[in-house]
């Protein structure tokens, strides 16, 4: 997915909402702090968001803008309407999203996409492999910082026995990326 995508996503599913913001969550929202994210961290074709002020509306979105719909086929991309409670998310998140919003490429509506670091603390908490490697994209990229990732793990609402699963992986993490070649 390219920045001009995501754009044309915030557009297309405030339309169908008919709301004029939207949290962006899934692996898309890097393209909020970095519109120019390396290929390999916005290889997915596929964009999470909820409507902010209209979360009802999620099922709208998926209908009209997901996956295998018209939209999809036309544009090779989709738009997952998913409450942003599916996603576990380190307090104060909405305090730190980064806005995308212009008047000509989003009509003036607005995606309000996930920071850096709590996006990969949420896509930690899930746990699964592809999004450990999305995160450890992001620190060999070194467009998250290790210390700050440790603070938000930190805070989110999970078991404490996977919290200390996450902090070590992060650990771990860092120090193979760390070691001399």
């Amino acid at each position: 997915m390219t920045r001009d995508q995501l754009e044309h996503a915030i557009r297309a599913a405030c339309d169908v909402s008919k709301d004029t913001e939207l949290w962006i969550f899934g692996s898309q929202a890097i393209l909020g702090e970095f519109p120019n994210a390396s290929e390999s961290l916005r290889a997915s074709i596929e964009v999470d968001v909820q409507p902010k002020n209209r979360p009802e509306a999620v099922d709208d979105i998926d209908g009209t803008l997901g996956e295998l719909s018209l939209f999809h086929q036309t544009h090779g991309f989709y738009v997952h309407g998913i409450s942003i409670e599916s996603a576990k998310l380190p307090d104060s998140w909405d305090q730190r999203t980064v806005p995308i919003s212009d008047p000509i490429s989003t009509h003036g509506k607005t995606g309000l996409c996930i920071e850096a670091h709590d996006l990969a603390a949420s896509k930690l908490a899930a746990y699964r492999e592809k999004d450990k490697e999305f995160v450890r994209l992001l620190l060999i990229e070194k467009l998250i910082n290790v210390k700050i990732l440790t603070e938000r793990i930190r805070t989110l609402k999970v078991k404490e026995q996977l919290r200390e699963r996450l902090l070590q992986w992060v650990k771990i993490t860092a120090e193979e990326l760390e070691a001399p070649g």
